[in-house]
């Protein structure tokens, strides 16, 4: 459906350093985002296991998701 690279091609260099340096922006977002928030709710992010638990949950999510997509014909 568009949303990956034609069939018989593998994705190259262009789109693997396109999906890094966005998942790099980010992260570093997140942290500004982060740094911006009270003192007593940077202590719920950093003192709770808040980021295993994001962490666990899109794992979880992305995997079903590639569970459930049928193979391309």
């Amino acid at each position: 459906m568009g949303a990956g690279p034609p069939a018989g091609r593998a994705p190259g260099w262009r789109e693997v350093l396109f999906v890094a340096a966005l998942v790099v922006g980010i992260v570093l977002g997140l942290a500004v985002l982060t740094s911006a928030l009270p003192t007593s709710l940077q202590d719920v992010v950093f003192r709770t296991p808040l980021a295993i638990v994001v962490l666990v949950v899109g794992t979880v999510g992305l995997l079903a998701w590639l569970a459930r997509r049928r193979p391309e014909a």
